[in-house]
């Protein structure tokens, strides 16, 4: 239940710093530390749903979408 609660948080404050026009930089920061917070809630909760999701979110930061 932590886990989730820590994603929620972290989608709270990505969503904050995207209201306020914050730099690419800040928010690639937010992104990889929430793609860790989802790797922690898969170990624990599993589901393919889950390892998707996680899985999508990777590949875009390892694309480096933003440009930062």
């Amino acid at each position: 239940m932590e886990e989730v609660r820590s994603i929620l948080e972290r989608f709270e404050r990505i969503e904050s710093l995207r209201r306020a026009n914050a730099g690419p930089v800040e928010l690639l920061g937010e992104l990889r530390a929430l793609l860790r917070e989802a790797e922690a809630w898969v170990r624990v909760e599993g589901g393919d749903a889950g390892d998707a999701a996680v899985a999508r979110l990777r590949e875009a930061l390892a694309r480096d979408m933003i440009g930062a």
